[in-house]
């Protein structure tokens, strides 16, 4: 996999700031990203990137096969997980990929729900 334009060391000799990649955004304006939501590209039929940037591109290289986690494209790729977040959501807006959120707290178990399993363990 290519590495990104942007770099930690002096060993490349230029830098490209993540701010540059993601024109100035901290974050996207419409889609949070936790680290470990999944993101898979859409098929090939439907993948269309001739106006992405290098760094969008990579991204839907890498998740063209299995799903990945924001975390893990951040390091596969050598970027910032901000600069992940707000290409991702740029690829979500533009149906280019799909993704899995995380469930909310809302979705998770009560208390009273896993102290049931845990005693039911006990019990066996």
């Amino acid at each position: 996999m290519p590495n990104s334009r942007w770099r930690d060391g002096p060993e490349d000799g230029r830098y490209l700031r993540p701010y540059a990649i993601t024109r100035g955004r901290t974050h996207h304006s419409q889609h949070r990203f936790a680290l470990i939501t999944h993101v898979v590209t859409r098929s090939d039929d439907e993948v269309q990137p001739s106006h992405l940037e290098p760094e969008a591109t990579q991204i839907l290289e890498l998740c063209r096969n299995r799903a990945m986690a924001v975390a893990e494209i951040a390091a596969a790729l050598n970027l910032p997980v901000s600069v992940v977040k707000v290409l991702c959501g740029d690829l979500l807006d533009a149906s280019l990929v799909l993704v899995q959120v995380p469930p909310g707290r809302d979705n998770q178990p009560s208390v009273e729900v896993i102290e049931r399993v845990i005693n039911a363990i006990r019990e066996l």
